[in-house]
């Protein structure tokens, strides 16, 4: 049996946000395979504190054995099913869309609780990164309303570009399939035509990982 993770980053309804319906999309395409245990990590669901001083007064006082107050115990814990979501993962989905150039800050805040020395990655005695999420797998899902592909505009898109950087480059994880959805705002006349392409293609993501999971 494969873990599956579906970290969902999008609350606005299917029926407006593009990367809300590439997760519904998913799910039906992934329900009822056998090989497939899916959950969802929806970051607008949860009890996400945002990271702050509180995580850093949090850190603090356990090393010193003090108790928390209800702050810090509520961001420790916020912390502490985030990091589990992913250590029982062994596929992790992100769902998320393009908005203002970067990710939302709710799936930033995931990032924040997961990112850390010690549990997605380590220094050796040299000073170098080690990554120690390696035995896991990514796929990503996302959407934008503009189009980011061309050589002009690559350099301004910092969802898709962080999300690999964070999660394939620090993390370790292997990135084994990305759907990008765009150019469905900036091209009105084939919006249709555009998503329906898309979603297909995160049905073949989905077909493409039950298949994975069969043969693993």
């Amino acid at each position: 049996m494969t873990n599956v993770l579906v970290v969902k980053a999008n609350n606005r309804p299917s029926t407006e946000g593009v990367s809300s319906k590439m997760y519904e999309v998913f799910m039906e395409a992934v329900k009822g395979a056998e090989n497939l245990n899916v959950t969802t990590y929806d970051v607008y669901e949860e009890n996400t504190p945002y990271f702050g001083q509180e995580v850093f007064n949090a850190y603090g006082k356990l090393a010193q054995g003090q108790e928390l107050n209800e702050a810090e115990a509520e961001v420790m814990a916020a912390q502490n099913k985030a990091r589990q979501a992913i250590t029982d993962a062994d596929v992790v989905v992100f769902a998320f869309p393009l908005w203002n150039l970067t990710i939302p800050a709710k799936l930033q805040t995931f990032i924040d609780y997961t990112y850390a020395a010690g549990f997605s990655f380590k220094y050796d005695e040299n000073g170098n990164l080690v990554s120690l999420l390696t035995d896991k797998k990514a796929i990503i899902l996302n959407a934008r309303g503009g189009i980011y592909s061309t050589p002009e505009t690559a350099g301004m898109e910092m969802a898709v570009n962080y999300i690999k950087t964070v999660v394939g480059g620090v993390y370790g994880m292997e990135i084994i399939d990305e759907v990008i959805i765009e150019g469905h705002n900036a091209m009105p006349a084939k919006a249709e035509e555009i998503k329906a392409a898309g979603y297909e293609a995160v049905k073949a993501a989905a077909a493409r990982l039950a298949e994975v999971a069969v043969n693993a």
